[in-house]
């Protein structure tokens, strides 16, 4: 855990590598006012830093900036030594699991596309499944344009009930920064059915 008069010294030292992404903590944040995640994951509301600091006081944890492009961010209180071990740990193992399926590509949009570069995006997106790797899709907000995340989630609806059976989804739609994202991997049916098919031309050859 972080000292919270500190504001980022005194973390525990763990194994792992660092993970890629850095977070504000405790007096790193800035924000008047935040909206607080407890340490089991439930909603504790809109506060104040001041309160938010004291709560993380008072339980002996850290308060950990994880949602920074929404209004109010979005906070939590956790171990933020063993949080950034963890997070270290997943990014490895995915890592290991891109290397092996072909890797993760992505595909970036901006909320007021056009439907002839949703069309190429899309052709582009099926391109990468088709060889074997996994796409995340992008919607990048710029300014004033965070303020309308329900744009980037009908944009990237529109786009999996266009991909429909040809791809499962690995993770939701969900915001990461300034960006709402999905990842996609090549869906069961693109794989299987060719061999189906196969499988039954040969029965009627015999």
């Amino acid at each position: 855990m972080l000292s919270s008069k500190t504001g980022g010294e005194g973390i525990k030292k763990y194994t792992a590598r660092q993970p890629s992404k850095q977070y504000r903590v405790n007096q790193m944040i800035r924000s008047k006012e935040v909206r607080l995640i407890g340490d089991a994951g439930e909603q504790l509301g809109v506060m104040t830093l001041f309160d938010a600091r004291q709560i993380a006081k008072e339980k002996e944890v850290d308060l950990v900036e994880v949602s920074p492009g929404v209004d109010p961010p979005v906070c939590r209180l956790l171990d933020y030594g063993k949080f950034k071990y963890e997070q270290a740990k997943k990014e490895r193992q995915s890592s290991k699991s891109q290397k092996a399926t072909g890797g993760l590509r992505e595909v970036r949009m901006r909320p007021k596309i056009g439907q002839h570069d949703i069309d190429f995006k899309l052709r582009t997106a099926k391109r990468l499944l088709a060889q074997g790797s996994k796409v995340k899709i992008l919607v990048m907000f710029r300014g004033r344009e965070i303020a309308h995340p329900v744009i980037g989630r009908e944009l990237l609806e529109k786009v999996l009930g266009v991909l429909g059976d040809e791809v499962k989804v690995e993770r939701t739609i969900a915001m990461e920064g300034r960006n709402m994202t999905v990842i996609l991997s090549p869906g069961k049916l693109r794989t299987e059915e060719p061999k189906k098919e196969e499988n039954n031309a040969q029965t009627e050859n015999k």
